[in-house]
């Protein structure tokens, strides 16, 4: 029987619209004549979606009892026992009625589609298992029902309900979702714009994982190795050269010429694992490529072009950067070299052979710090696959030939007859053999003529002469210097190669280590040191920098240090008996104390140097911004407090002075209410001036973090009422929602009235006429929701933040309505209670303020939810405790 087919309806969040996408589809397939049933079908109450069950056939839910209730569930055996074409299942992350078959929905659709069944099936982004947690943290809704992502990977068509979050809010406002008892508390709770843009963003970057998937795996299936340019992805391939750094910044600046571009930087590494390459300067260039947004990788091949083209076919590569050969002109007239070669097999794959000063023989010139460093230092050649062994070696293996050569002559002379030519030129094999193991080729190629020379004096005829009788015996005894030989070049190369081998394996762990340590401790650079001590078995780690910006200067000062033994100030990049030192730049070197390195150590060195100069580097950046951003602040609110005091202080003092001075005139006489008038002015100015002055004086305490709170639990119903008082009269007209059974909150009562104050002022001041303020209020997740709605001129979404800025009034041109302090005091006063403020757009216009204050702890715990009570597949605002 063939499999049936799923197809998912994807909805970024709820109330999109994916239930009706999906009716819809059903009613397409049903007027082209297929057999289509409705298996189960959640409306929500919404008539619109309930409109779309009209016309199609509906298989009657089964009925399950369960704890003394009656619960409906999907008829599973019924759709198996009608055989439909198609079924419309939704709710595909649904939590069964224990009874039921399976535990989850997307299991009973496993059945249908095992069937052959076709099925049709929806889900919300945040049922999805790999989203989940991150879709709690953003709504604080957590999400009890979730359905694998596999399950949803493996459908054959996933199609994706897609809203704006203002379209969306508008549906809701109009009550195409909820009923309108439940429209403000869900636009203020699970409905903000900021967590449907997250759904939205969310269902958006998973959607295209699955299209790559997909597009992956068709490519597979049909055995198409080619780029296609569905995307732009720059590939640029690293050596370990000094030639790296231009590489990579030509291929960003390749990507940054296509919006989206991907950069990846590839190094091929030899399958035996012996680069060749400079492990430091591999590791540098791979935090070049990560600090331009890219990607490091690594493969094994020992054919390079091959490797290199794979991988770039393998991730769908467009371009390929390559650096210019730095061979000379009789290996190019030798070999065509990687870069012709890789070119020459790119195929659709364009490839750009970027120059550097390395292929055409510029060498950079020292630096300072290079030029002070001793000769020894400096002159010290890293092994390669070329080098010889160790001179010790070379010289142990020649004394091998001296020694065991004329023994085992004399040892054969002694009983001359006993063996034939061939097995005297084996003995001699073997010696040479051993000699290749312990000096190399050069020991084991004059092994070889040294005992080619003995058999034809010794055991050739004729005997004790150096000519040769029988020409066979001449072809033996070439033969045999040709194989000692190549014997000893192979045994030599293998040994070197293990040696290198070994010497790899070492800097891997080390450089694992040191990573490790990096990103376990708290302090990156002490890490380093302390690491760079541990590892090489050294007293003191230092890291030294030049006392000014001269290059020519050798002063120099410890930057820190981890061990006992400090290396003195001013002895810049010097040698000195047990002391090493590592130029890192021209202003830094890294000296180590406590004996002498090896050249080999000093390679993994120059690692733990660079890594400690970028680490010094983050932490003054760091230092640097932490210094700057109160002086810019400081700077930023004296500039602002001058403006605001010679415009907004001046016109209270100026209108109380004027009344003032004009009830101490002599010369017009005034009635008594005129005088009443004038108390009044000057009264009511005297008071704005207070209110300014307290304003100011509480924004310099909550900057310097003198300001008292006393929070205890209070209840919203019992402040509101006396802030509105404060107000007076126009308060009168302000709509008040908000219901006695809410939490209390954990706040400061007089902070609180003071923020409340502000904010319904505020919404007084801009509210058009006919059209009052109005107060709401809810809980979610622990806090309780203030929310202040006016239906004003609104603020854009880019100005929000702006509003809080102290001494301006964003597009408020009366300046006899204060210094601008009303909504930065409120934002401070309500941070200082552990709460937040922000404003939000009002659906159809103006401007609402969300005063967000945690709900004081309640020692009477709710009782639970009866276990396994089926949640309600989409969330539901909070509208209460």
């Amino acid at each position: 029987m063939t499999r049936g087919t799923l197809r998912i309806y994807l909805g970024a969040a709820p109330g999109v619209g994916k239930t009706y996408a999906a009716l819809d589809e059903a009613h397409r397939r049903a007027e082209r004549g297929t057999d289509v049933v409705v298996g189960f079908v959640e409306t929500h109450g919404r008539p619109r979606t309930s409109a779309m069950l009209d016309g199609l056939e509906i298989v009657p839910r089964q009925i399950l009892e369960y704890r003394g209730g009656s619960f409906t569930e999907m008829d599973l055996d019924g759709i198996l026992a009608r055989q439909p074409q198609v079924a419309f299942v939704d709710e595909l992350a649904h939590t069964n009625i224990p009874g039921s078959r399976h535990e989850k929905r997307w299991q009973d659709i496993q059945d249908l589609l095992a069937a052959g069944i076709d099925v049709i099936s929806t889900v919300n982004v945040q049922h999805l298992e790999s989203l989940n947690d991150v879709v709690e943290t953003i709504t604080g809704v957590p999400q009890r029902e979730t359905v694998p992502d596999e399950v949803v990977r493996r459908a054959d068509q996933v199609e994706l309900v897609d809203m704006a979050p203002e379209a969306l809010r508008r549906r809701m406002a109009h009550g195409n979702i909820y009923g309108p008892e439940k429209v403000d508390a869900a636009l203020a709770n699970y409905f903000r714009v900021g967590n449907l843009t997250a759904l939205r963003e969310l269902a958006l970057l998973w959607l295209a994982g699955k299209v790559d998937d997909q597009l992956d795996r068709y490519r597979t299936d049909h055995g198409i190795g080619g780029t296609w340019e569905t995307r732009e992805r720059v590939v640029v391939a690293l050596t370990g050269g000094p030639e790296g750094d231009t590489l990579i910044r030509r291929a960003s600046r390749i990507a940054a010429r296509s919006k989206g571009a991907d950069l990846l930087a590839v190094h091929v590494a030899r399958s035996d694992g012996l680069t060749g390459a400079d492990p430091s300067a591999l590791a540098r260039q791979r935090t070049l490529v990560e600090s331009l947004g890219g990607s490091y990788h690594q493969v094994i091949g020992d054919d390079v072009p091959t490797a290199l083209l794979d991988f770039a076919r393998a991730e769908n590569t467009t371009q390929l950067v390559l650096g210019a050969s730095r061979r000379g002109r009789l290996a190019h007239m030798l070999s065509p070299g990687i870069g012709v070669t890789t070119t020459s097999l790119s195929g659709p794959i364009d490839v750009h052979l970027v120059t550097h000063p390395e292929a055409w023989g510029h060498r950079p010139a020292r630096t300072g710090a290079e030029e002070e460093a001793p000769r020894r230092i400096r002159g010290w050649r890293l092994p390669d696959s070329r080098s010889a062994l160790e001179p010790r070696r070379r010289i142990l293996g020649t004394l091998l030939t001296l020694a065991l050569v004329p023994a085992l002559t004399a040892g054969l002379t002694s009983i001359r007859g006993t063996f034939n030519l061939t097995t005297e030129m084996l003995a001699y094999l073997l010696i040479t053999v051993t000699v290749a193991l312990v000096g190399g080729f050069g020991p084991a190629l004059f092994c070889a003529i040294a005992s080619s020379l003995l058999l034809n004096y010794y055991f050739t005829e004729p005997i004790n002469t150096w000519s040769i009788a029988d020409g066979d015996n001449v072809l033996a005894l070439l033969g045999f210097v040709l194989v000692a030989g190549l014997v000893g070049r192979v045994v030599s190369t293998s040994a070197r190669r293990y040696g290198q081998a070994v010497r790899a394996s070492a800097e891997a762990a080390t450089l694992s280590t040191l990573a490790g340590s990096v990103l376990r401790g708290e302090n990156a650079l002490p890490a380093l040191l302390a690491q760079a001590q541990e590892t090489f078995g050294m007293t003191s780690v230092t890291l030294l920098e030049r006392t000014d910006d001269d290059q020519t200067s050798s002063e120099w000062r410890p930057v820190m240090t981890v061990g006992d033994d400090q290396a003195p100030a001013g002895t810049g990049a010097r040698h000195d008996g047990d002391r090493v030192n590592i130029p890192v730049r021209d202003d830094l070197c890294l000296a180590l104390t406590g004996r002498s390195l090896p050249a080999a150590d000093r390679r993994i060195l120059t690692a733990f140097a660079a890594q400690a100069a970028v680490a010094l580097d983050q932490h003054r950046l760091r230092e640097a911004a932490a210094e700057a951003a109160p002086i810019a602040a400081a700077d930023k609110v004296r500039t602002a407090l001058l403006t605001a005091v010679s415009h907004d202080l001046r016109t209270p003092l100026a209108a109380a002075k004027a009344s003032i001075s004009g009830l101490r005139g002599h010369d017009i006489t005034l009635t008594d209410d005129e005088q009443a008038e004038l108390l009044a002015t000057a009264d009511e100015s005297l008071d704005k001036l207070t209110r300014l002055v307290e304003n100011l004086l509480d924004m310099s305490r909550l900057q310097a973090g003198a300001l008292s709170v006393f929070p205890r639990p209070i209840g919203l119903d019992d402040i509101v009422p006396p802030a509105l008082d404060e107000i007076g009269p126009p308060a009168n007209k302000i709509i008040v929602q908000v219901s006695d059974d809410l939490p209390a909150v954990h706040a400061d009562p007089a902070l609180l009235e003071r923020v409340i104050v502000n904010l319904v002022a505020n919404a007084l001041r801009h509210a058009p006429a006919g059209t009052p303020p109005i107060i709401t209020a809810s809980a979610l997740a622990g806090r309780v929701e203030l929310r202040v709605i006016d239906r004003g001129p609104g603020i854009p979404p880019a100005q929000h933040d702006n509003v809080f800025q102290p001494f301006q009034r964003l597009g408020d041109h009366d300046n006899t309505t204060g210094v601008g302090l009303g909504l930065a005091l409120s934002r401070g006063l309500t941070e200082a209670m552990g709460g937040t403020l922000t404003p939000e757009e009002t659906p159809g216009g103006g401007l609402t303020m969300v005063l967000s204050l945690p709900a004081a702890p309640n020692p009477v715990m709710a009782p639970q939810d009866a276990p396994g009570q089926p949640p309600a597949q989409e969330p539901e605002p909070s509208v209460g405790p």
